[in-house]
């Protein structure tokens, strides 16, 4: 672990200032744009005539094209640097996003959710390679956390949001849902042209840093990086991508997401299907988005200040899978909603410590790479949960069965992050 002075924890305290309310901002809109769909359903199923097996598969056709062009962008990221391949991704998944609107069958819905996961691919994995051209490897869990706020945030603000949009069906002729993919993904638009403006490469073309400051941010990532190389870090690609700890890595995250986008993408609708409206659904919706949004940086700042990540990954996935355990079998709306609340906060905390994970044992542009094979490999699980929702709920008309694969995936993620512990342990420095 590099040992850090306060005057070089305060220089990098200043950069997260900087930089990462921005990638908060980013982030909230690029989830944003991939789970409105779980509100636009609430009328836009009726309309379209979409079962829950034809919604589920449709919005996890997402993660498809979210895989394939995943390793690809995180590769080109690194080579033509984070302003311009930030600013592509947000332009062209800001356009797909609004394309939503006019969706007419099942074969433009699904057409439609696969080029946005498309032209979404590398967009979160580039962030967190992003982070670690700034910040050294002991810090990286707190400004994790913190960047990884825009996931429930998302959802606290886009929730009544989104329930508000439905509310404007009839203007001009448009339905509700489809002015909420059109007025969402205005943002994208927007905040992809800023970030050629807002967005360093890194600290060596950040402007608001003295020529002292950069010496010194980048003596002390070289130091970090230094160490990580005499842990046996990888720092080439192939290597990289088939160590096992990648693998058992990415496989860990995909039992995390199958959790986090079970439940993102049909909260709204098993809230609502408990008897509330389009209103309250998206009030109860930010409410529970609302408590994960103050744990993740508790979680982060926690797992920073012990330097442990296996135990702090493992328990959080645990309780999300307490949490839908009782979903499942619990019966008053009130107990469910916390269930779910409890699922929500367990499944995204998991998420920080996680992420802390890769770079102690990849570097260069294995970081890149390796960091995407992760990403994309674990983000099919965003396939394979609202799938797996939306097919039980078509065959047994309830939600029980769904929560409960969603608490094998979690239960099996904190199973492997206990094993993963030995694989870092012997080829590399104890995490």
């Amino acid at each position: 672990m590099t040992t850090l002075t306060a005057e070089e924890r305060s220089l990098f305290a200043r950069a997260s200032r900087r930089i990462i309310p921005l990638m908060i901002l980013l982030y909230m809109v690029s989830f944003l744009d991939r789970v409105n769909v779980g509100f636009a359903a609430l009328t836009m199923n009726a309309d379209l005539g979409f079962s829950p097996a034809v919604f589920g598969w449709g919005v996890g056709i997402f993660f498809i094209g979210y895989f394939i062009f995943e390793i690809p962008s995180n590769v080109v990221i690194e080579k033509v640097g984070a302003r311009l391949w930030i600013c592509r991704i947000m332009l062209t998944w800001g356009l797909i996003s609004g394309a939503m609107a006019f969706i007419s069958s099942e074969t433009s819905f699904y057409a439609l959710r696969f080029l946005l996961g498309a032209a979404e691919a590398g967009f979160a994995p580039g962030m967190i390679l992003y982070l670690t051209y700034w910040f050294p490897a002991d810090l990286r869990a707190k400004y994790y956390g913190t960047y990884f706020i825009a996931i429930p945030l998302a959802s606290v603000i886009g929730a009544p949001v989104s329930a508000y949009l439905l509310g404007f069906d009839g203007h001009l002729g448009l339905k509700g849902w489809q002015w909420l993919f059109i007025l969402e993904a205005v943002p994208a638009l927007l905040l992809g042209i800023a970030v050629l403006w807002l967005l360093p490469d890194g600290p060596a073309k950040a402007r608001w840093l003295s020529d002292d400051e950069k010496a010194r941010i980048a003596a002390c990532l070289k130091r970090d990086r230094e160490e990580s190389h005499a842990s046996d870090a990888h720092h080439t690609l192939w290597p990289a991508l088939r160590d096992p700890r990648v693998l058992l890595m990415a496989a860990i995250y995909f039992g995390i997401v199958i959790g986090l986008y079970g439940i993102s993408l049909w909260l709204p609708q098993m809230v609502k299907g408990m008897g509330f409206t389009n209103h309250e659904t998206g009030w109860i919706v930010s409410a529970v988005y609302v408590v994960a949004a103050i744990a993740m940086p508790l979680w982060g700042w926690s797992s920073d200040r012990s330097q442990e990540r296996i135990w702090h990954t493992s328990i959080a996935s645990f309780i999300g899978a307490a949490g839908f355990i009782g979903g499942a079998y619990l019966h008053s709306p009130a107990l469910v909603i916390l269930s779910l609340g409890v699922a929500a906060v367990g499944t995204y905390v998991a998420i920080v410590p996680f992420w802390a994970l890769p770079p102690t044992f990849l570097g260069g542009t294995a970081a890149a790479a390796g960091i995407a094979l992760i990403n994309s490999t674990g983000n099919l699980g965003g396939f394979v949960g609202p799938s797996i929702v939306g097919w039980v709920k078509d065959t047994t008309q309830s939600y029980s069965a769904g929560m409960l694969a969603l608490a094998i995936a979690l239960v099996a993620a904190g199973v492997l992050t206990l094993v993963v512990r030995l694989q870092l342990t012997r080829k590399s420095r104890p995490i």
